[in-house]
């Protein structure tokens, strides 16, 4: 066999480290305007597909190019390319052999920022800026660029860096505006396809979350996560979901958003650390068509947005719970995980239901605790994120999780869950550590499970079997554990103590022999790490 065959067959083993699963629904109930729109969709998709490749790394374009066009094609090193959206596989830090030089990592800052640029110069630059120019310098939507002559920063807009892409996306917005049958869709739509040529995205993220409840169809498109920015976390990515909505199941979930500002108020911290006026939460549960720009692997199964936290401030946020991936990665990653971590006789309480209500519960608690520096001047607030920097994604995912987990506790006990039981949320979460830490420790979920596992682990709510090597929960202390931990967090955030942070991931951020030992069994086994998407909507020309 060839070195490049060998090259090859290397890349086809990491991809069948994601198992495939079909998405998509019967579209019989949509009209034929509704199924154009949804078709056209597609393509803005595939658009902002283009622009998230220009953020994640400023050769992305260039290389996808060099595959596609290589004579023989490699089609592994394609689908390997198109899973990580880049040359670079996100759990273990895996590079594409050729085309030769490729860096051994994507830059920090992806392409927001000049490679060669500093924190320090960054900052250094920052402070001799008007108050608006620091604004966008540490905000969502303008990249840093450097002049070539003089070698200065300066600030682009997005809608001028991305105009070709975006006015083309833009007006297939205005386009399938016309076509759609709901309303508040339609002014979503058009107020978006405006935000993308005036940069001006707060009045469209107010449209977004007014989408009324009869809307068959769910659009998210736009500059939202944050990730992709390593280096200050600011710089918002841009990605697209089209999805069909659950009726039954949306209507099912709509009782936990009245349940938000309890929530806050029961949290295990000082009052002024809480929020006294949480805005309710919407909540839409939804079957995937298509996605693209922003969602590499491991796959999105629910997001809570916006971002912006002064969108948040005048509409609050929305969450979207992705349900036919959720069932995918239960089966298809979870179950397996479980049978091979899990202590026996705890394997019982392993459940799907209580997998899915703790993602519903972590999305809702991602608008729990302190957004902004506790003591900060109320006029001009600082947000926890612009303090913690890269820190932040880490932490926040982490915060979202433990105090998911404690929300769980509480409505439980307050009738507004009857079901799972609480063994059950424990144990699948304990289940859910591995899956998520198997994503890898440089990515913000992976390690914000890795530290909440080794807290848990330490606070003895979690214990390890030496003889079976499997893990188990211990009813009597967990509880504690996860409280303390919410605690701890908020805390953390509300103060903005980077410097306890960063201690804080040092201590709990590292991968265990214990947890290795089990990482390197599930890899032995072949349980997949994640899912990966077929759409029927490309498939089965269902457009």
């Amino acid at each position: 066999m060839s070195s490049s065959q060998t090259v090859s067959k290397d890349i086809g083993r990491i991809i069948d480290r994601y198992a495939p699963i079909q998405l998509g629904v019967d579209l019989s109930n949509f009209t034929e305007n509704e199924k154009v729109a949804i078709g056209k969709l597609v393509l803005v998709g595939r658009l902002i597909d283009r622009i998230y490749l220009r953020q994640k790394w400023k050769g992305n374009e260039s290389l996808l190019n060099q595959l596609l066009s290589a004579n023989p094609r490699d089609e592994n090193a394609i689908s390997f390319f198109t899973l990580m959206k880049g040359p670079w596989d996100r759990v273990n830090g895996w590079v594409l052999p050729y085309p030769p030089n490729l860096p051994e990592h994507k830059p920090l800052g992806g392409n927001f920022y000049p490679e060669d640029m500093t924190k320090e110069e960054f900052n250094s630059w920052v402070e001799k800026l008007s108050p608006e120019d620091k604004k966008h310098a540490k905000g969502f939507y303008h990249v840093v660029k450097r002049h070539e002559d003089t070698g200065e920063l300066y600030l682009n807009p997005y809608s001028i860096e991305y105009k070709d892409l975006l006015s083309e996306a833009s007006d297939i917005l205005k386009e399938s505006a016309k076509l759609v049958e709901n309303e508040s869709l339609s002014e979503f739509l058009k107020s978006r396809a405006e935000a993308f040529l005036s940069n001006d995205y707060l009045d469209s993220e107010v449209d977004w979350l007014n989408i009324n409840k009869e809307s068959k169809i769910e659009v998210t498109v736009g500059p939202y996560e944050v990730y992709t920015d390593e280096l200050f976390s600011a710089k918002s990515a841009f990605e697209f979901y089209v999805h069909a909505r659950d009726f039954q199941s949306s209507k099912i979930l709509e009782k936990f958003s009245g349940s938000l500002q309890d929530v806050e108020n029961h949290l295990p911290i000082p009052d002024e650390y809480k929020n006294k006026d949480l805005k309710v939460t919407p909540i839409v549960v939804v079957d995937q068509l298509y996605a693209s720009g922003d969602v590499a692997v491991p796959m999105t199964a629910a997001y809570n947005l916006p971002n912006d936290e002064e969108a948040v401030k005048r509409g609050g946020s929305k969450l979207v719970i992705i349900k036919n991936v959720q069932e995918g990665k239960y089966q298809k990653t979870l179950d397996p995980i479980a049978q091979l971590t899990i202590a026996h006789d705890q394997l019982q309480y392993l459940s799907f239901d209580a997998f899915f209500t703790h993602v519903l519960l972590h999305e809702v608690a991602h608008s729990n605790g302190p957004h902004y520096i506790i003591g900060s001047d109320p006029k001009n607030p600082e947000t926890v994120r612009s303090r913690l920097q890269e820190y932040h994604s880490a932490i926040e995912e982490a915060k979202a999780d433990i105090t998911g987990l404690f929300a769980a506790a509480l409505l439980l006990k307050k009738g507004v869950l009857t079901a799972p039981s609480l063994e059950q949320f424990y144990v699948s979460y304990l289940a859910s550590a591995f899956r998520s830490i198997r994503f890898g420790i440089k990515e913000a979920h992976g390690l914000g499970q890795c530290i909440q596992l080794n807290y848990i682990l330490d606070e003895g709510g979690f214990e390890y079997d030496e003889q079976t090597k499997r893990f188990s929960v211990n009813f009597s202390k967990v509880s504690i554990a996860v409280s303390n931990l919410t605690r701890d967090i908020l805390l953390m955030q509300g103060d903005g103590d980077k410097a306890r942070v960063e201690q804080f991931i040092s201590k709990y951020g590292k991968i265990r022999d214990i947890v290795e030992e089990s990482l390197k069994r599930l890899e032995n086994a072949k349980i997949p790490v994640d899912v990966r998407p077929i759409y029927k909507i490309e498939t089965e020309n269902l457009l």
